[in-house]
């Protein structure tokens, strides 16, 4: 037999602890000991990919009070526009056209506060001289018509512009902002309308329908807005659809039962579609107004005079209006 072979000793674990503190870099024993722990990893020499960062959307609250002031002011004006219509007789056209000339200065206040156009202190000077020219050629001249509302016009977008031109600061902004002085000028010019069309046979009707339309739904779609803002047009504009949708509906329904109460050739049909262009008119402008000013916020411009800004949408809607009932009178109900 052969002697045993001596036996070495038994691998214990004060033996382990020695090995792994002198082979530092080895991974430590265990079921998963070829995977290092989180504590032995090395930081990478290769930088993560960062993460997309998203600039969170401010949400514009609604002011209820203030809308509900805006839908005032739009049927308060509805009103004054449809009782000045009613009561202006071929002897008490000035007294209108005063009234008129009025709102157009406070519309010209308004929108160039807000349209900011090249020389603004000239613009206004010429657009307001324009829209008093408008007036009187709709008071007094022999024949009721748009031909010398056009020629009003004209003349004073083109003085309009040779008075951007006179200062290099305001000059280099005349090609960008023609259209934005075109706006202001037409929109002064179109409040006289509403004395041509009182000396036509069918235009007080039609004002009468056009500025219920329109002022209901400016009404209607703001109060709703006080109440129930939702669904939101956009986050940064203050508006919600509802508002508009049953605004437009509102004042469809109330024009067409005017057209039922009128006589011909108003009928609840054409009452019904004089209404609805007038109300989307109005509507379109004054969410025109919102957006702009809402571009203007995320421009980081400063923002329109608060008056300006709240009257900017009605007083331009109105003036649509207006310009949507000249033409349905002379190419629908005629």
């Amino acid at each position: 037999m052969f002697p045993s072979m001596p036996q070495d000793d038994p691998w214990d674990a004060d033996a382990s602890r020695d090995v792994a503190r002198l082979t530092p870099g080895r991974p430590k024993a265990g079921m998963y000991g070829a995977v290092p722990d989180d504590t032995d990893q090395r930081p990478s020499s290769e930088p993560e990919p960062d993460e997309e960062e998203f600039d969170e959307i401010e949400v514009v609250p609604v002011r209820r009070k203030l809308s509900v002031a805006i839908g005032g002011f739009a049927g308060l004006l509805a009103l004054a526009l449809i009782v000045g219509t009613q009561t202006t007789g071929p002897d008490g056209r000035t007294p209108y056209a005063v009234v008129l000339f009025g709102v157009q200065l406070l519309g010209l206040l308004a929108w160039t506060m807000a349209l900011n156009p090249p020389a603004p202190a000239t613009t206004a000077a010429i657009s307001g001289a324009a829209g008093l020219a408008a007036c009187y050629l709709a008071a007094t001249a022999d024949h009721a018509g748009l031909k010398p509302l056009l020629y009003v016009a004209v003349a004073g977008f083109a003085a309009a512009l040779i008075g951007q031109v006179v200062r290099p600061e305001d000059r280099h902004r005349v090609g960008d902002s023609w259209r934005t002085t075109l706006l202001i000028v037409l929109g002064v010019v179109a409040y006289a309308l509403p004395i041509v069309l009182t000396r036509q046979s069918l235009g007080a009707q039609a004002i009468l329908v056009c500025c219920t339309g329109a002022g209901l739904a400016l009404l209607i779609a703001r109060l709703t807005d006080a109440v129930f803002p939702k669904p939101r047009i956009a986050a940064q504009v203050p508006r919600g659809a509802a508002g508009i949708v049953l605004g437009a509906m509102v004042g469809t329904f109330a024009t067409a039962w005017l057209g039922s109460q009128m006589v011909l050739p108003f009928t609840p049909a054409k009452g019904a579609v004089a209404g609805l262009v007038a109300a989307v008119a109005a509507i379109l402008v004054d969410l025109a107004v919102n957006f702009g000013e809402a571009g203007r916020r995320l421009a980081g411009e400063a923002p329109t005079l608060w008056l300006a800004r709240h009257m900017t949408g009605p007083l331009g809607g109105f003036a649509l209006s207006f310009a949507a009932a000249y033409l349905l009178v002379h190419f629908y109900l005629g």
